[in-house]
């Protein structure tokens, strides 16, 4: 059908295959979603009703102190 063969031939790049191109944007997005998991874990613990109880506590017994 074809008079010659294709000129075409598909083989794997290697400089695909090996290179790293796009491994910084990976290590940033990587990053970015860590320190967001963390900020919200942080937020959470913060935000609890025994972490201000006891920033309270700690606040009263500093301003009832006696000089």
């Amino acid at each position: 059908m074809f008079p010659h063969p294709t000129p075409l031939r598909i083989r794997p790049r290697p400089d695909f295959l090996i290179g790293d191109d796009g491994m910084t944007t990976v290590e940033y997005c990587v990053g970015l979603v860590s320190a967001a998991a963390l900020a919200v874990v942080l937020y959470g613990i913060v935000t609890g009703d025994d972490v201000l109880n006891s920033i309270t506590s700690i606040i009263q017994r500093a301003l009832s102190v006696n000089v």
